[in-house]
């Protein structure tokens, strides 16, 4: 599986990143920010296409409703007569899914490209990282920062890192990538976003990159309310989903207390990117303004009809 988010980073996001990157003048915060708003206007066909069927969905539930009246408790019969129904209308069971498995695919490769800061935005030879890594990063330093690459990374940013009795060929290793990784700015208002916050029951160990978390549980929570909201103007007798609207911004809580703060803060801005994307396709696509459509389009359709109807009569008449 990682092969598969490495191949990703290598071909595809990281190529995206450094032009964006290169854009926000190093800044990585900056550059999360631009990079998370562009995946989201790319996916923004793809979320029109759900929002679509959804509509679909909507359209077709009386008749879902009457299969249900008429098979009762026989599910195997109701399953068969519902996919037939699909079919006939021509609405994709799973075409709300593929935004969502895009967005998550997208999130475990922003964390392998966190991980590796050194392979994705620099241009070190992946040799040279080795060597430098062995040299320099304990295993303790591994297990605290999460990756060797942000140990190292770490370790340059916060002047830790001693050359003595390394061999010439790990000096000039550490200093080549000490020169990349100098033009990168990590910091996000006093936080560097290459540390791992560390969450204790205790308030002395409070520490300036627990923001990080908090925002991004902050974020998620807002995304969720709107999502609710949307939810509940389409259908206002759908369920309560009070316990589900916690579970996404707890699950980012959780994720941004064991990842590094880029991964976190990137979440975070990917939820109120989403948010408000998905709230202005709802807005333009949504299922009323969507079925009011396309009732005008059936109305148009059936004038058109009548009237050839009436110029056909009309012709046989003369």
């Amino acid at each position: 599986m990682n092969a598969i988010f490495n191949l990703l980073n290598e071909y595809v996001l990281s190529p995206i990143f450094r032009g964006v990157m290169y854009i926000s003048g190093n800044n990585f915060a900056l550059a999360i920010f631009i990079f998370t708003l562009v995946i989201n206007l790319l996916l923004i066909p793809l979320t029109i296409k759900s929002q679509k069927s959804s509509v679909q969905q909507t359209k077709i539930k009386p008749k879902l409703d009457k299969l249900k009246e008429k098979y009762g408790d026989d599910k195997q019969k109701y399953s068969a007569a519902m996919q037939e129904l699909y079919q006939k209308e021509n609405v994709s069971m799973a075409g709300g899914c593929l935004p969502m498995i895009l967005r998550l695919v997208i999130l475990m490769s922003i964390y392998y490209l966190v991980l590796s800061p050194v392979s994705y935005l620099t241009n070190v030879d992946t040799k040279q990282i080795d060597v430098a890594t062995s040299a320099v990063v304990t295993k303790e330093d591994e297990k605290a920062s999460r990756s060797k690459e942000l140990a190292l990374v770490t370790q340059i940013t916060h002047d830790n890192l001693s050359l003595e009795g390394k061999k010439e060929s790990e000096i000039k290793a550490i200093n080549e990538i000490k020169g990349q990784i100098e033009k990168i700015d990590f910091d996000f208002f006093g936080i560097d976003l290459t540390e791992t916050p560390v969450f204790k029951f205790n308030l002395s160990a409070i520490k300036l990159n627990w923001i990080i978390p908090f925002l991004s549980f902050a974020m998620a929570m807002v995304s969720s309310l709107i999502s609710m909201g949307l939810q509940k103007s389409v259908n206002p007798d759908a369920p309560n989903m009070k316990g589900m609207m916690l579970t996404m911004p707890l699950l980012s809580l959780f994720i941004a207390f064991s990842a590094p703060c880029g991964l976190g803060y990137y979440w975070a801005c990917s939820s109120i990117i989403s948010g408000g994307l998905q709230a202005a396709v709802q807005y333009f696509y949504g299922p009323y303004r969507m079925l009011a459509r396309e009732r005008a389009k059936d109305i148009v359709k059936e004038q058109q009809l009548e009237q050839k109807t009436i110029d056909a009569t009309n012709s046989l008449g003369e």
